[in-house]
C-alpha cells in the first residue's frame, strides 16, 4: 500500500517528518502503530516559524522535479504527521515517489 493517493490534479502524499533530523532526505515508507502508510521525511530545519514546513516542500519539489510552488501542506501544519499535495501528472508523481521509496527500503 502506498502513502500517496491520485487526483486528477496530481497526489495528496501522508508524510510523517523528523525536523532536525540532521539532513534533508526522504527515508522511506513507514507503516504506523495504527495501520496507516506514511512517507518518512526528515529535514535539518527545526519545527519554529514553519522552517520545518519550507524545508519539507522544498525537498518535496526537488525530489519530484516539480518548482516548490506546486507543493502545499494541507494538512498538519503544526504537526509530525502532514498530508501534503504535489500538483502535477499523477502517473509521473507516483513513479517518482514509488522509486524514491524502493531505494529507501533496504
Amino acid at each position: 500500500m502506498d502513502p500517496w493517493r491520485y487526483s486528477t490534479q496530481g497526489i495528496s502524499v501522508a508524510l510523517r517528518v523528523t525536523p532536525r533530523g540532521g539532513r534533508d532526505d526522504i527515508d522511506g515508507v513507514e507503516t504506523l502503530a495504527d495501520g496507516r502508510v506514511v512517507l518518512k521525511v526528515r529535514v535539518r530545519a527545526i519545527a519554529d516559524g514553519g522552517e520545518a514546513n519550507r524545508a519539507v516542500t522544498e525537498l518535496i519539489a526537488k525530489a519530484l522535479g516539480v518548482p516548490k510552488a506546486r507543493v502545499r501542506i494541507l494538512s498538519g501544519m503544526t504537526s509530525r504527521l502532514k498530508q501534503i499535495a504535489v500538483d502535477g501528472e499523477p502517473a509521473r508523481l507516483g513513479d517518482a515517489l514509488r522509486r524514491l521509496a524502493a531505494t529507501k527500503q533496504d
